[in-house]
């Protein structure tokens, strides 16, 4: 007796969501703003590399930390960057790496496209970092924003909850 093959569900690629205008849109506008009053700003792939390579400052850290709610500590571990070597080059307002940089601008667009999905109540996002996921694995989302892969996973995730497709 043959069996039939397992229908799998397919979900869109990114690419296929940007060509259908799906986050995030040609017109979105990243803002990311730092303590000291400096913003940076980045509507497309071209204007995100160019903020990359001219790197965001360490204390674009404690933004994310704020946002996300976390620890700074927490932050500079995901990241990978020593609590000594955060200290003496915020002091400096010294620029981040373009991989860390990197880091900073996926976790901006991962907030604000979580805020968007979860009608920016801000609680209610914090919430669902920290539950387990079983469209993740069961793993929280916020245990895999240690890795690019896993940004990219949990921002899937956010796709699939904002347009009701939860299998």
């Amino acid at each position: 007796m043959r069996r039939k093959p397992l229908k799998t569900k397919r979900y869109p690629s990114e690419e296929e969501l940007l060509n259908e205008g799906i986050y995030p849109s040609a017109d979105t506008q990243w803002v990311l703003k730092e303590p000291d009053g400096h913003t940076y700003k980045w509507s497309n792939s071209m204007e995100r590399v160019q903020v990359i390579r001219q790197g965001v400052t360490y204390g674009s850290i404690e933004v994310i930390s704020e946002r996300l709610n976390r620890p700074i500590k927490t932050i500079l571990t995901m990241i990978g960057i020593p609590q000594t070597t955060y200290n003496k080059k915020k002091s400096e307002h010294a620029a981040l790496a373009p991989r860390d940089t990197e880091w900073i601008i996926l976790l901006t667009e991962l907030i604000d496209y979580g805020l968007m999905v979860f009608n920016n109540e801000e609680s209610k996002f914090q919430r669902w970092l920290e539950k387990p996921n079983i469209s993740l694995g069961g793993q929280s989302p916020d245990s895999l924003l240690d890795t690019v892969t896993g940004i990219g996973e949990v921002t899937a995730c956010l796709q699939r909850i904002e347009y009701g497709v939860f299998a």
